[in-house]
């Protein structure tokens, strides 16, 4: 059984899209999971409304190196403990210095 990890969390469909299309383009398969979600904007708890996207375990660093390599800008990410909307290129929350948490990682 194949092991999957979380490549990005967050962003929006066509930015989700996109870098799904620039990676298999490449040769990694890559799964979207969250977009059915996105229909209950409004009305579902923030932390249920993300995109996120999926790689093989063996991919991971490379997807990363890819997408790092394309500039690829990461999408903003909230803070588990305090809530707080951070830039996705912050490993720590700038409110409350949490580490950025990935939910399924």
């Amino acid at each position: 059984m194949e092991q999957r990890k979380v490549l990005l969390t967050g962003g929006n469909l066509l930015q989700a899209h996109t870098w799904k299309g620039l990676l298999e383009s490449s040769g990694i398969s890559v799964d979207v999971r969250g977009e059915a979600l996105m229909g209950g904007v409004g009305e579902l708890p923030v932390d249920m409304q993300t995109v996120e996207l999926w790689v093989d375990c063996e991919q991971l660093t490379a997807s990363q190196a890819l997408l790092a390599s394309l500039d690829v800008e990461q999408p903003s990410w909230q803070c588990v403990q305090c809530h707080e909307m951070n830039d996705g290129s912050f490993e720590l929350c700038w409110q409350c210095t949490s580490p950025r948490s990935e939910t399924h990682n």
